[in-house]
């Protein structure tokens, strides 16, 4: 179960935009991450790389979770809302819910659920 205090790091970092430090500092090496009904990325340097993927397309980006954030155990559900402003001249709003199992102070195991139609750049 991660304490109160790694949580909120976990969060501040992502807030900031730094998913790449995020990943690397709170997940576990063999973790796994799944959007929707995808199949899982399998391990931490598989999300780093498609963190950076992301991020090498990216203007401008806006971070936000939205409180409160649900903690029962080992388990916990953040709801975050992502503005990104794509180096296109794109840009694409997405709410989603990231449910996450922790392994002591790190994401052993998390499932993004949201629209995929919010995928879509505007």
């Amino acid at each position: 179960m991660p304490s109160a205090e790694t949580l909120e790091r976990f969060i501040a970092c992502v807030e900031r935009n730094d998913h790449i430090e995020a990943v690397e500092q709170f997940y576990t090496v063999d973790s796994t991450m799944q959007e929707n009904q995808a199949p899982p990325r399998v391990g931490r340097d598989a999300h780093v790389a498609n963190e950076r993927n992301v991020m090498a397309r990216v203007k401008t980006m806006e971070s936000r979770c939205v409180r409160p954030v649900f903690v029962n155990g080992d388990h916990v559900v953040i709801r975050w809302v992502f503005h990104f402003e794509w180096k296109d001249g794109t840009a694409t709003h997405m709410e989603e819910l990231a449910y996450q199992r922790w392994e002591g102070e790190f994401v052993a195991q998390e499932t993004f659920f949201y629209d995929p139609a919010q995928r879509q750049p505007r």
